[in-house]
């Protein structure tokens, strides 16, 4: 975002996090991402668990002479940080606008319209990128502007590669492969596809499904469910850096999200930057980027006979040509551009 509008004619400058979450909040192994240090790095200052550090970011954000914060809002536990922060921007004249992922999160638990309204009130202007997210900010009654553009495609991660240099780079064989790609939590519905798996294994016995990202919950359950279907399943149960994400996606037949509820997904965004098809639930945005018999197939939430049905459809009917010519043609819709101007309309 920041090059894109840095080419627009905006002076951009970032700030980060010096901690997101105490340790015991943080189900994964690591909040930092490895692989090498950025050319200028943004300043990390900002600690959501101490309050001196949000007065201290918003107070370094004005000696900048910013006119204009943006900021990403996906769940409650950042809304007093964030929520103190834009008021205190605002309060000196700087203008808040925010990248809304959930308004309402996932998983959720009371308090969380309190906070989602403590933060996006405190807001000048607030970008959605799906129906779903809309209508959840709209039953916040906020009275804030409110622009929704399409998920932009994450372009971020190279090229693509081809699909036996992807696998080898892997050490994957010839095998069908399924992916399920990103943190690994109870409403993206993995126990759901491997529930589907014993299903394909009956029709097409070489398919492979290949789990990609780490566990944040239920670990021991996915793992003991997924223990009799041998190694039709590998999981690949890490954080996956940057470098190796084309890897997996250029290696894959066909990405899978058996989500339970969402909103929308970086997954399908970064699966359409790489050419690839998905077969995803009817939750949420999903069925807004991914039209069924277009750039893929749509089957009903938590309902693994059907899953299964539509993953061998997908094989035997030797779908994935015209279905990757379905997303080439569809990710033309999701251009940086479009959010880039929405920032400006907001403006």
């Amino acid at each position: 975002m920041e090059i894109g509008l840095a080419n627009r004619g905006f002076f951009v400058s970032t700030v980060t996090f010096r901690r997101q979450y105490p340790a015991w909040l943080f189900p994964g192994k690591t909040q930092y991402a490895e692989g090498p240090a950025p050319a200028e790095p943004a300043p990390r200052l900002l600690d959501t668990l101490n309050p001196l550090t949000w007065k201290r970011t918003a107070d370094a954000i004005l000696e900048k002479g910013a006119d204009v914060v943006v900021f990403k809002y996906w769940m409650p536990f950042f809304a007093p940080a964030f929520g103190a922060m834009a008021r205190r921007l605002r309060k000196h004249g700087v203008k808040v606008i925010a990248v809304v992922d959930n308004a309402i999160p996932h998983e959720r638990r009371p308090g969380d319209k309190a906070f989602g309204r403590y933060v996006l009130g405190a807001c000048d202007g607030l970008i959605v990128m799906s129906d779903q997210v809309h209508h959840d900010v709209e039953s916040l009654k906020l009275g804030v502007a409110v622009r929704q553009v399409a998920h932009p495609v994450y372009d971020v991660f190279g090229e693509a590669i081809p699909k036996a240099q992807a696998r080898a780079s892997l050490g994957f064989g010839s095998d069908v492969m399924l992916l399920f790609f990103g943190f690994i939590r109870r409403y993206k519905g993995l126990h759901v596809l491997l529930g589907a798996m014993p299903r394909v294994l009956e029709q097409i016995p070489n398919a492979r499904l290949v789990v990609a990202g780490e566990f944040y919950a239920d670990e021991d359950a996915l793992r003991a469910q997924a223990a009799p279907l041998g190694d039709a399943i590998q999981f690949a149960a890490d954080y996956i850096p940057d470098e190796q994400v084309a890897a997996y996606f250029c290696a894959a037949d066909v990405v899978v999200q058996p989500y339970i509820s969402a909103t929308q997904s970086g997954v399908a965004q970064i699966a359409f930057h790489f050419g690839r098809p998905l077969i995803i639930t009817d939750v949420g945005g999903l069925a807004e980027v991914v039209p069924d018999g277009v750039a893929g197939l749509v089957v009903p939430p938590e309902d693994p006979q059907a899953l299964a049905a539509a993953i061998v459809r997908y094989f035997k009917e030797g779908l994935e040509a015209a279905l990757s010519e379905g997303v080439r043609r569809e990710r033309k819709k999701y251009s940086w551009d479009r959010l880039y101007e929405a920032i400006e309309e907001l403006i």
